[in-house]
């Protein structure tokens, strides 16, 4: 793909974020689309939010679930990029008028204390180099009309992230089998969703080296001190102004948000 169309369409997905429109799929203006292609226009689309005064702070992994990926009808993960812009707090109430389409996803988040940079590195490199893990809400949020994506609009569109929150614990991941944790998503009061953190590629250790490992083919390193979302543990929740949801994970903690 030509560099001048990576960047039109980077541009377009900038302005789609910011005036919270959407776009028709880029697959279907661009049939020829690569995911390296998508790579270059997500690249284009944080740059100009960097522009503006952003700044990375952690990845995240996307489409780590099989029930996700038979949602979007998409087979194999992707990534994107975290910013301050994104962060709110526990408890913190969400403005529906900064999104566009969202839905929740119940995560672990990793907080890492020191770098990993692969290609080769292990479950036990990434429990090495993790501070902790905490319980998170990722809202993704697509600038795709009506979630019509394709795995290369998705990673075009920034892995479809919108913003996320971190939750009330921060738990020594050897303390915990992040494999077998049980996940309860609350919305309105009521059990939503459930799920283990077997959902996110059999571990959310194996997540977290899958990225690190094709990162690393790509020169960029996961950073100490970058938070890192391992990818969602059941269906994402379509949420409305006046939702109220909760995430528990055993042995991790819980994460409260709401919107209005």
């Amino acid at each position: 793909m030509e560099q001048q169309t990576i960047i039109q369409l980077g541009d377009e997905l900038y302005n789609a974020l910011c005036s919270r429109e959407t776009l028709t799929p880029l697959t279907e203006r661009h049939a020829d689309i690569s995911i390296e292609d998508a790579y270059h226009i997500q690249q284009r689309m944080i740059a100009r939010r960097m522009e503006k005064g952003a700044r990375v702070v952690g990845k995240k992994i996307g489409v780590t679930s099989k029930v996700v990926m038979d949602m979007l009808n998409v087979h194999q993960p992707d990534f994107g990029y975290l910013l301050d812009t994104m962060i709110y707090n526990e408890g913190e109430a969400i403005p529906m008028n900064t999104l566009i389409q969202p839905k929740a996803e119940g995560e672990i988040a990793f907080v890492l204390k020191h770098d990993l940079m692969g290609p080769g590195i292990s479950n036990a490199d990434v429990l090495r180099a993790t501070e902790c893990v905490m319980p998170c809400f990722e809202i993704v949020d697509s600038r795709i009309r009506d979630w019509k994506i394709r795995i290369q609009d998705t990673v075009a569109d920034n892995a479809s992230c919108g913003v996320f929150v971190l939750g009330d614990r921060a738990v020594d991941p050897r303390k915990v089998d992040l494999s077998t944790c049980g996940m309860v998503l609350e919305k309105n009061g009521e059990i939503a969703a459930t799920g283990a953190g077997a959902a996110a590629l059999g571990s959310p250790v194996n997540a977290i080296a899958w990225l690190a490992n094709t990162l690393g083919k790509l020169g960029i390193p996961l950073k100490a001190g970058e938070v890192v979302l391992s990818g969602s543990l059941a269906a994402m929740l379509p949420v409305k102004a006046g939702d109220n949801l909760r995430v528990t994970i055993g042995g991790i903690g819980g994460c409260s948000v709401r919107f209005y």
